[in-house]
């Protein structure tokens, strides 16, 4: 896992942050499937895994070179760069396409799902008939996700941390979105539009060198939300990267076939032709967001009208979706062929 990188392969594993930074904060999209796709999903879980007892001992101990090395420091050093750049660059461009182009976003996000799902099953020849049903169980859930009806908005601290744990899991479960399941909880736009946009106007102001957020209790308690929701997100990445390092090891071909069922499943959700649903609580009241913006609580799904032009541009950016996860089988291809 700790083989030498080229210059290419860092910028590329930088690139890769940024597009999983992005899918996690897309509804329907998961950035797992970026890692998955982009050949480095199993080291990606295996680094994760690292973070254990032996990695505190070696931190507390002040042995840091072994301790980055231990859990593949660089590797997920320039991941998680990646990742942060891409929520305060990459997703604000996003929030302005989905806003202004919605339907060609979901469109490239659909074909990309597309994509991964050719990626995964081409190479997939262990069917049988425990895979079968693990592939059917995971379509199962996949499609079940899709339809549930989300929750009301809940800012207690423990439910914040727990909203972190159960997230965080867009990132290690290829297909599960971790950003619809905040929608089904009830904390989207509370957790990935209002949090991180304090932070991000915090950072602003200290950069000016304005510290008068400190007299500001509701950008405190939104800091302190965000903190708590931080804490979870890790504690779920490394624990449930643990278990997944167990399965992947244990149950690989099981594992891969529930995968593929999942993301199969998940497809409804990223479905590009549907009216957002606002409605949220009483039937009469649309809840509003820090911005005065109404709040996406679901999807209401239908079949696109193949005499406007609009549908024919829909259907090139699912082939361009489609298009960059081929063009990532490539370079996993030739970069495997130098190694």
């Amino acid at each position: 896992m700790n083989q030498p990188r080229t210059f290419t392969d860092k910028v590329f594993l930088v690139i890769k942050g940024l597009c999983m930074g992005a899918a996690n904060k897309v509804p329907g999209v998961s950035g797992g499937i970026v890692a998955y796709v982009g050949g480095f999903y199993e080291e990606f879980i295996y680094s994760l895994q690292k973070i254990n007892g032996k990695a505190f001992k070696l931190l507390f101990s002040g042995r840091f070179k072994s301790f980055y090395r231990y859990i593949n420091g660089s590797f997920l050093t320039l991941l998680l760069f990646g990742m942060l750049v891409s929520y305060f660059s990459i997703s604000k461009v996003l929030d302005y396409f989905l806003e202004h182009k919605e339907l060609y976003v979901w469109s490239a996000f659909f074909g990309m799902i597309l994509g991964s799902i050719y990626y995964i099953g081409k190479d997939f020849d262990h069917w049988t008939k425990k895979t079968i049903s693990a592939a059917f169980i995971g379509l199962s859930v996949g499609v079940a996700i899709s339809f549930l009806n989300p929750a009301t908005q809940n800012d207690n601290l423990f439910f914040i941390f727990l909203c972190g744990m159960i997230s965080v899991s867009g990132m290690t479960l290829p297909g599960l979105s971790g950003s619809f399941i905040l929608i089904l909880l009830g904390n989207y736009v509370l957790l990935l539009v209002d949090s991180v946009n304090a932070l991000y106007h915090t950072f602003s102001e200290l950069l000016q060198g304005d510290f008068s957020f400190i007299h500001n209790p509701e950008r405190l308690t939104t800091l302190t939300i965000l903190a708590v929701f931080t804490a979870g997100s890790a504690t779920g990445l490394v624990t449930l990267s643990h278990i997944l390092s167990y399965v992947l090891k244990h149950h690989k071909h099981k594992t891969t076939a529930v995968i593929l069922g999942f993301i199969t499943g998940s497809l409804g959700v990223v479905w590009p032709w549907k009216r957002t649903v606002y409605k949220l609580g009483t039937e009469s009241t649309a809840l509003i967001d820090s911005n005065g913006k109404r709040i996406i609580v679901n999807y209401e799904r239908f079949f696109p009208n193949f005499q406007i032009s609009e549908t024919w541009w829909a259907l090139f950016f699912v082939l361009f979706g489609i298009s960059i996860l081929l063009i990532l089988d490539w370079y996993g291809k030739n970069r495997r062929k130098t190694i």
